[in-house]
C-alpha cells in the first residue's frame, strides 16, 4: 500500500507525533546543555546538517530539483556573519538575518537563470557556483582573509542559560525545530501542492494557471536561505572559517542528508543529520578503517532503503498497524449541481501558421470553436492537428496569424496566462499529477494559479475547495476514492480526472487532444456522452480525435486538416461526403486503384495470429485479433489512428510484451512469449513507424548494423542495398540523422532487408513523405512483392496499400471488421466507416 497522497511521510500533524517531536528537541536541548563541549559541538553540527537538509528536502523532495552547490549558500552565510562580527563590529543577532537574506536573494539570482534547465544540467550549473564561490573567498583577500581566512568570530552568548558551543547547539536545534515545523505546513499546504505538482508536469502546472519558474524559484531562495543560516551559526560555532571548509564533499554530504533520510519526508532530513553526523563519530575507533566502514555503510542503507529510511520505517509500521486507514467514500454528484451558468465566449483562429524550421506543421489556419458547441478538429497522421492546440493553448508561439477569445487578442501570451484567461486542456498523454491524490489535482486547478500564503493550506484544504473538486469528479463519472495517488489510476479513470480538473479552472473553452485513445467501446461512450454535457452546459469544446465514430456522433463542427492545411469542414454528414476529405484519409481513390502486377500464387500459411489479445494496461488494445499471411503474399493492415494497428505489428514483432491471450506462429513455431532478438533471428523483421534511423551513425553503418545477427556475406548485401536504393549511395558515409524523411524510410528498409528477413512487417512507411517520395517508395516495395518478398502492411494512405497488397485487414477499436482481397476492401463500407465513421 502506498503512503496516502500529498501527505508528507512520519509528518508532524498528530499529537503523538508533535510529542514525540518536542521529547525528541527537549532531549537534544538537555544533551546541549550537560554534556562536554565537544559533544556539544557535534551535537550542534548535526542541527545544522538538519537545517541545510530541510532546505535541500524543500528543492529535492518537492520540487524535484538537484543542487550540489548548496555549500556555497553555506559559505555566503558563514562568510557574512564573520565579516559583519569581526571587520564591521555588528553584533551577532544582526549579522545572522542580513546572512540569511542575502543567502536567499543569492539563491533567488541563481535559480532564475538556472532553473530553466534540468537534469544533469541543473547539477552542473549548481556544481560549478559551489566552487565559484570557494574560489571568490580565496581571491578576495581583503575582505575574506584569502587562503588564511578569518579568525577569532565570537559566539552569541544566551545569557545565563548557555555560552559558547552550548548556545549555538542551543540555537541550531530550535532553528531545526522551527524549520521543521514550516516544511510540514508548507508540504501540506498549497505550495506544497504546487510545487508537486511542477515536479511531476511543468506542461500540465502551466495548464491550470500555475507559474513553474515562479514556484521553483520561491524553493530555491528558501532552501538557499536555509543553508545560509546554517551558516551563520557554522561560523561562531568553529570560531573560525576557511575557504576549503566549504569544498564541494560538504556538499555531497548535504545530499546525502536529503537521500538517506527520505527525500519528501518530514522528519527525512532529520534522520539523514543524525546518520551522516553520528555515524563518523561513532566510526571514530576504526581509525583508518572509518572512510570505507562510512562509504560502505552509506552504500547499504541507499541500497535497502532508496526512499530513505523515513520511508522504510513508513513502510514498516504501515504492516505492522495493517491497512485500517478509512478510506473516504467514493464521491457522488450533489443534488442540483451544474457546472456555472454563464454566457462563455468564443474561440476563434485566424490565419495561424506555426512553422519549425523549414516544416510547416499548421499553415493559413482559420476556425471558431463556438461556446456551447463541439468543434472536432481531425486530418490524417502529421495533419498539424496537435500542434494547432499547441499554440491555441500558448505553448508554441504562431509563425504567423492570431487567435482570439471572445474578440480579445490573445496570440504570444504564455500558457499559464491563457488558463487563466479561460482556455483549458487535456493532453494525448494524461499529464496528471502523480504525486498528489485525484482531489487535489482538482482542488489546485479551482483557483487558476492563485496560491496564497507560503504556509496557508486554506485553498487546497477548504471544505468548500474539497465538496467542489469531489462534486466535479463523479460530475465527470469518476467513481474511485477521491484520495487515491493520480499515479496509481487506470488508464480510463486519469482520462476523466484530467478532464475533471481542466473544468476545475471554470473555462470559456476545453480544449481536448485524443481523449479517447485507449479507452473501451464502454468507456468511449461514457466519454462521448461526457462531452456532450459539458458542451450543453455553454462551454466550447475544441476536440482533436481520431475516432471517428465518436467525433461524427457528438460534433457540431468538424474542422479538416491535411498536411497542415485547412482541407474542409462542416456538418459531420457533410465533412463524410466530401471527396476531399475521403482522399486524404484513403489515399488513392481506392475505386480506381490501380491493379497488383500478376504474381505466382501464394503458398501456404506462414504468419498466423489467432485470437490475439495484448494492451498496455488493464484493458486491452486488441481483442481476438484473427489474421493470416501467406508466403509471397502482400497483406495490408488497414484502419484509423487508435484502432490498434502499431500495437498488433509490435506484439508480432516482440517489442510488446506481454500478450494476454491468443497466439502468433511463424511457420509453426510458437512466438507468443518471444523476445524481438529471436523473432527477428526467426525472420520476422519489423520497419517501425518513424523509420527510427541511429541518427549519430552513418548510412553505411546503419545498413550493416541491419546484419548483426546475419553477418555472413554482409557486405556483398551492403551492395544489394545500395543497388535497391540508389540514393543511399549518394549519403553513404552522412550521419543518418542528416537525411531527409524519405532517405531515412528507405535506409530503415535497407537495414531491415540485411537481416535476410522472410517476412517483412512495415508500419506507416509513407507517414510524413512528399507524394513524390511516397510514389518511389512504393515502387521499391512492389519490386519486393514481386520478388517474392512476403509483406506485412500498416499504412494510412489506405489506397496505396490496396494498390500494392493481395488482401487486407480492417480494423476498428481493436478489433479485425472485415477482411477480404484488396478490391473487396475497396468496395466494403466498412473502410470508409472505419476511416470517416460513415454509415
Amino acid at each position: 500500500m502506498n503512503p496516502p497522497a500529498s501527505k508528507p511521510w512520519l509528518g508532524l500533524g498528530t499529537p503523538a507525533q508533535l510529542a514525540t517531536l518536542a521529547l525528541l528537541f527537549g532531549a537534544g536541548a538537555v544533551l546541549a546543555l550537560t554534556v562536554n563541549p565537544y559533544y556539544a559541538f557535534v551535537l550542534a553540527n548535526v542541527a545544522l546538517l538538519a537545517i541545510v537538509g530541510i532546505g535541500l528536502n524543500l528543492l529535492m523532495g518537492l520540487s524535484g530539483q538537484v543542487s550540489f552547490g548548496h555549500v556555497g549558500f553555506y559559505a555566503i552565510g558563514a562568510y557574512t556573519v564573520a565579516i559583519l562580527t569581526s571587520q564591521a563590529g555588528l553584533s551577532f543577532w544582526l549579522a545572522w538575518p542580513i546572512a540569511v537574506a542575502l543567502a536567499g536573494a543569492m539563491g533567488a539570482l541563481l535559480a532564475l537563470p538556472a532553473l530553466r534547465v534540468k537534469g544533469p544540467y541543473l547539477a552542473m550549473i549548481t556544481i560549478a557556483f559551489g566552487f565559484i564561490v570557494e574560489h571568490a573567498i580565496v581571491e578576495m583577500r581583503d575582505l575574506t582573509g584569502g587562503q588564511n581566512g578569518i579568525m577569532g568570530i565570537a559566539s552569541p552568548g544566551l545569557g545565563a542559560l548557555a555560552q559558547g558551543e552550548r548556545a549555538v547547539a542551543l540555537l541550531a536545534l530550535l532553528g531545526a525545530l522551527v524549520l521543521l515545523a514550516g516544511y510540514a505546513w508548507l508540504s501540506r499546504g498549497t505550495w506544497g501542492a504546487a510545487l508537486r505538482a511542477v515536479r511531476d508536469s511543468e506542461t500540465a502546472a502551466e495548464s491550470i494557471g500555475l507559474n513553474p519558474l515562479a514556484i521553483k524559484v520561491v524553493a530555491f531562495a528558501l532552501s538557499a536561505a536555509c543553508a545560509g543560516l546554517a551558516g551563520g551559526l557554522f561560523a561562531p560555532l568553529s570560531g573560525f572559517v576557511t575557504p576549503h571548509t566549504f569544498g564541494f564533499v560538504q556538499s555531497i554530504l548535504f545530499v546525502l542528508v536529503v537521500m538517506l533520510g527520505g527525500a519528501g519526508s518530514v522528519a527525512g532530513p532529520l534522520v539523514g543529520a543524525l546518520i551522516v553526523g553520528l555515524l563518523p563519530e561513532l566510526l571514530s575507533s576504526l581509525e583508518e578503517y572509518r572512510l570505507l566502514f562510512f562509504g560502505g555503510l552509506l552504500l547499504l542503507v541507499l541500497w535497502a532503503a532508496p526512499d530513505g529510511v523515513a520511508g522504510l520505517a513508513q513502510r514498516v509500521l504501515q504492516r505492522l498497524r495493517g491497512h485500517t486507514a478509512a478510506a473516504l467514500p467514493a464521491a457522488t454528484v450533489p443534488d442540483g449541481f451544474a457546472l456555472p451558468a454563464r454566457t462563455r465566449q468564443a474561440l476563434g483562429a485566424d490565419g495561424l501558421t506555426m512553422q519549425f524550421g523549414g516544416v510547416r506543421a499548421v499553415s493559413d489556419l482559420s476556425l471558431q470553436a463556438c461556446s456551447g458547441a463541439v468543434t472536432s478538429l481531425i486530418g490524417p497522421n502529421g495533419a498539424g492537428k496537435s500542434t494547432a492546440l499547441n499554440v491555441l493553448s500558448g505553448y508554441y508561439q504562431p509563425t504567423a496569424g492570431g487567435f482570439t477569445l471572445g474578440g480579445e487578442a490573445l496570440t504570444g501570451r504564455a500558457a499559464m496566462r491563457l488558463a487563466r484567461r479561460g482556455i483549458a486542456r487535456s493532453y494525448q498523454t494524461s499529464q496528471l499529477f502523480g504525486g498528489l491524490s485525484v482531489q487535489d489535482n482538482v482542488a489546485l486547478a479551482l483557483y487558476r494559479g492563485r496560491l496564497g500564503p507560503l504556509f496557508g493550506a486554506a485553498r487546497l484544504c477548504a471544505p468548500s475547495a474539497r465538496g467542489r473538486a469531489r462534486a466535479l469528479l463523479a460530475w465527470c463519472g469518476y467513481a474511485g476514492l477521491p484520495e487515491a495517488r493520480a499515479a496509481d489510476l487506470p488508464h480510463v479513470d486519469r482520462r476523466l480526472v484530467e478532464i475533471a480538473r481542466a473544468l476545475a479552472l471554470d473555462p470559456e473553452v476545453l480544449l481536448l487532444d485524443e481523449p479517447a485513445a485507449g479507452l473501451s467501446r464502454e468507456d468511449k461512450a461514457a466519454l462521448a456522452a461526457l462531452l456532450r454535457r459539458i458542451a450543453d452546459a455553454g462551454i466550447g469544446v475544441l476536440l482533436v480525435e481520431h475516432d471517428m465514430a465518436l467525433v461524427m456522433g457528438i460534433s457540431d463542427h468538424v474542422v479538416v486538416l491535411d498536411a497542415g492545411q485547412w482541407l474542409a469542414a462542416g456538418t459531420p454528414a457533410e465533412v463524410q461526403a466530401n471527396a476531399a476529405v475521403q482522399q486524404a484519409y484513403l489515399g488513392a481513390a481506392v475505386e480506381t486503384s490501380a491493379a497488383p502486377a500478376p504474381r505466382a500464387a501464394p503458398g501456404p500459411e506462414m504468419l498466423g495470429v489467432g485470437a490475439l489479445v495484448a494492451g498496455y494496461g488493464a484493458e486491452p488494445v486488441l481483442h481476438g485479433i484473427a489474421l493470416q499471411v501467406r508466403r509471397g503474399e502482400a497483406v495490408a493492415l488497414l484502419g484509423a489512428n487508435g484502432a490498434g494497428k502499431s500495437t498488433l505489428m509490435r506484439a508480432l514483432s516482440g517489442l510488446h510484451r506481454p500478450v494476454h491471450g491468443g497466439g502468433i506462429h511463424l511457420d509453426g513455431v510458437e512466438l507468443t512469449q518471444a523476445g524481438t532478438e529471436a523473432i527477428v533471428a526467426r525472420g520476422m523483421v519489423l520497419v517501425p513507424e518513424g523509420r527510427q534511423v541511429f541518427p549519430e551513425l552513418s548510412v553505411l553503418d546503419n545498413i550493416r548494423l541491419g546484419a548483426f545477427l546475419q553477418p555472413e556475406g554482409r557486405e556483398a548485401r551492403v551492395e544489394e542495398m545500395l543497388q535497391r536504393f540508389p540514393r543511399l549511395r549518394e549519403r553513404l558515409h552522412q550521419r543518418a540523422g542528416l537525411l531527409s524523411g524519405g532517405e531515412q524510410q528507405m535506409l530503415a528498409i535497407a537495414r531491415a532487408l540485411m537481416s535476410r528477413p522472410r517476412i517483412l512487417l512495415l508500419d506507416e512507411p509513407s507517414l510524413g513523405l512528399a507524394p513524390q517520395v511516397i510514389a518511389e517508395l512504393f515502387a521499391s516495395l512492389d519490386r519486393l512483392r514481386q520478388e517474392g518478398m512476403t509483406l506485412l502492411l500498416v499504412d494510412q494512405m489506405a489506397g496505396l496499400a490496396l494498390a500494392l497488397a493481395d488482401r487486407a485487414y480492417v480494423m476498428e477499436s481493436g478489433r479485425i471488421v472485415a477482411q477480404g482481397s484488396s478490391s473487396q476492401i475497396a468496395a466494403d463500407p466498412a473502410l470508409a466507416r472505419a476511416y470517416l465513421g460513415a454509415h
